[in-house]
């Protein structure tokens, strides 16, 4: 297709009518917006299949002529008019809506051809404008911006028409359209700045509060819901061809020009799992990339010279650039349960309409979603934005639903990307700061673990699980992943968990003690390092190396006190109500003894050897039969945990972790999300285009998935209590 093709006879066929439009839409010919063209164009049962090198051609060509024609920019014009009737026909069947989705179709087509392959910083050759003397219907108004009117009437049909069978086609594709459309963010560099363009997202943010509303309600529903698309819409538009054979569009989708997948092909996915939903998984993409997105921007007008990037750094460095509020974040964090409002309790009424959900399936759903990313993300936005979602996971009295899950997808960590660990563990450590959480998953008893291979667990309850995975984490964290950040997220989650532990199980005991032994092997394998070092006069105290050492060996002090501390919290507080963990210290009580005169544990493990001497001196005062037993020792442990009265102990204040975010995590969340989104989206993505994060390039030209960074900048823990003394 190097030329425009001549008109058709008469005679013609419906596959040379379709190639003549489309080969005209794309020439250097310009039609004016109330030409019949258009109509013509969108009412084509477009199943006209092209190879892959026409769809090349079609797409070079109309990015030469768009300056010119300005077709991108119309057919966005008549995407929006179709919406606004389909709109008004309030679901109705009509053939508007066969002309909707082939003006989708064709939109995100060339639109995302337009933005992978863009030579300009600012996309220019998006012309989101028509030419001043463009002829347009009186009705229009040229003033307004083209992204802006295309958003605001795809976002009205998402928020306020229900998906349905007649529907459901036209609402996957304008989620598919928004992908696209905010698929500027990729060009981007990781960090938001003032010279970042991305007009469409920008549009999306400027929506007043109701439709916003209207759409994160529609969007989290979709979610909830998983509306299948139905088989019959393959067959309700004349766009798909017989035989489940793809049209020309669809064709596009699977072309070697990183077109995007077009509905046929995205419902029969064979590599979805089976609790996949096309349309749920979608909607959540673009809640994601809606909620994360920030809008950098300068508050004086400082930056004058937009080639400058290194003044505009400069700039922002100064702090005269600022982040916009994100209406969508806004809305979720503000998301109530449809069947609660606290307004009417507390009269703590909110100004103006709030998103109301139903909590309970929103749980449900999640439970049934966390095997994947994008669902813990989900959950990670609500717990630490949404108060009230929080406090209703709290007062749920089967958090296994969530807890299971997530511990499972733990437990086979070395199948997973460490961001999904990581954010994992943060959820966990979020849930942990409540104490009635704390308190009631040791109530939660398990019938059985048959996810867990290494030992049988049999009648144990929700919270030694929950440490027995922990200590299992950090296990792996000590031999694959070396993440202090990891380290530090289990033990201050065992730490806020420790005084509320009851009847803790013999193998989590016995794990937790041997946390400790774990820990103290690297300490001494870093001490014994150093110290090797340091005796070698050929390297200076002042080494680079030997202060490094210095310190790993500072932060593993600071773990193995942590431990200390948790261990201390147990026996304090809960010593009578958890024997295991006494047997688990008396059966191992070696291990603490290289450690008994170090100055940052002393008073610590002087607790541990109250405790080793109280039943140590009663159990050589106790005359026995025979040898003693692994269930006689317990026994007698049993029975003397009613004599103990903690006499002698020290008492410390508990140690008490929070989670929160760092002032930018933005940083971290945004390519985060593209990453997930990417993967599981159903379209690539011109992998030399991208600046948001680093793509491997020699490994494949189209990206769908690069591992994130193991050591996630966005994320802190603040500690209540200093860990130092």
């Amino acid at each position: 297709m190097g030329a425009v093709p001549s008109t058709p006879r008469h005679t013609s066929t419906t596959a040379e009518a379709a190639d003549y439009l489309i080969g005209t839409f794309v020439s250097e010919k310009s039609f004016p917006l109330a030409s019949d063209f258009w109509q013509k164009l969108l009412e084509l049962p477009l199943t006209l299949r092209w190879a892959p090198h026409r769809v090349q051609q079609a797409c070079d060509l109309f990015a030469l002529n768009n300056h010119h024609t300005r077709h991108l920019a119309k057919i966005l014009i008549h995407l929006s008019w179709c919406l606004q009737e389909a709109i008004r026909t309030s679901g109705a069947p009509s053939p508007v809506y066969l002309k909707a989705i082939n003006a989708v179709y064709i939109s995100s087509v060339f639109l995302k051809y337009i933005i992978e392959n863009s030579h300009s910083d600012t996309i220019e050759e998006l012309c989101l404008s028509l030419h001043e003397n463009e002829p347009v219907p009186k009705d229009f108004m040229t003033d307004q911006k083209i992204e802006n009117l295309v958003m605001h009437n795809v976002l009205t049909f998402l928020g306020s028409i229900d998906v349905s069978p007649t529907t459901s086609l036209l609402h996957q594709e304008l989620l598919n359209f928004m992908l696209v459309a905010m698929s500027t963010q990729l060009l981007s560099g990781p960090t938001p700045g003032p010279k970042d363009v991305n007009p469409f997202l920008d549009a999306a943010m400027s929506q007043e509060s109701l439709l916003v509303n209207l759409v994160v309600r529609r969007l989290l529903l979709n979610y909830i819901m998983r509306p299948p698309l139905p088989s019959s819409s393959a067959t309700a538009y004349s766009i798909f061809s017989e035989e489940s054979q793809p049209g020309v569009l669809q064709r596009v989708g699977s072309a070697a020009a990183n077109l995007v997948l077009l509905p046929f092909n995205y419902l029969v996915s064979s590599n979805s799992e089976g609790s996949r939903n096309q349309l749920a998984d979608c909607s959540l993409h673009v809640l994601l990339i809606l909620i994360h997105y920030h809008k950098c921007v300068v508050s004086d007008g400082s930056i004058t010279d937009k080639s400058d990037a290194t003044a505009a750094m400069d700039t922002v460095s100064k702090g005269n650039a600022y982040f916009t509020v994100n209406p969508y974040n806004k809305a979720l964090e503000n998301a109530r349960d449809v069947e609660f409002d606290r307004a009417d309790i507390e009269g703590n009424a909110q100004n103006g309409p709030v998103v109301t959900l139903p909590f309970a399936s929103l749980f449900d759903t999640l439970g049934m979603c966390l095997a994947d990313e994008t669902a813990v993300l989900l959950l990670y936005s609500l717990l630490q934005g949404n108060s009230d979602f929080l406090e209703y996971v709290l007062v749920r009295t089967d958090l296994d639903t969530l807890l299971m899950p997530i511990l499972e997808t733990l437990y086979s960590a070395s199948r997973r990307t460490s961001n999904q660990i990581y954010m994992l563990l943060i959820i966990l450590l979020i849930l942990s700061q409540d104490s009635s959480f704390n308190a009631g998953i040791h109530k939660m008893m398990l019938p059985g673990v048959p996810w867990y291979k290494e030992h049988l667990l049999y009648q144990t309850s929700l919270g030694s699980l929950m440490v027995i995975i922990l200590i299992r984490t950090v296990q792996y964290n000590l031999s694959k992943l070396r993440d202090f950040y990891l380290h530090t997220t289990c033990l201050a989650t065992l730490a806020n968990m420790a005084p509320h532990v009851h009847r803790l199980s013999a193998y989590a005991s016995q794990r937790l003690v041997s946390l400790f032994y774990m820990l103290s092997r690297k300490y001494n394998k870093l001490a014994e390092l150093r110290d090797d070092k340091l005796q070698n006069k050929t390297i200076s105290t002042a080494d680079g190396l030997v202060e490094d050492m210095s310190a790993e060996l500072q932060i593993y002090t600071d773990f193995l006190r942590i431990v200390l501390e948790i261990l201390n919290a147990i026996l304090t507080y809960a010593l009578p109500r958890n024997p295991e963990v006494v047997y688990a210290i008396m059966h191992r009580q070696e291990v603490f003894e290289p450690f008994r005169n170090h100055p940052r544990f002393t008073e610590l493990l002087e607790n541990i050897y109250n405790v080793l001497d109280f039943f140590n001196s009663r159990m050589d005062a106790q005359r026995m039969d025979g040898e003693w037993s692994v269930e006689k020792v317990l026994l007698f442990i049993i029975n003397n945990c009613r004599s103990w009265r903690g006499d002698g102990m020290k008492m410390f204040t508990q140690l008490h972790f929070s989670y929160e975010q760092e002032s930018h995590p933005e940083e971290f969340f945004i390519p985060y999300v593209w990453q997930l989104v990417l993967s599981r989206c159903g379209f690539s993505f011109n992998a030399d285009a991208i600046n948001l994060f680093h793509v491997d390039l020699h490994a494949d030209k189209q990206i769908y998935y690069e591992e994130p960074n193991p050591n996630p900048n966005g994320e802190s823990i603040e500690h209540r209590v200093q860990l130092d003394p």
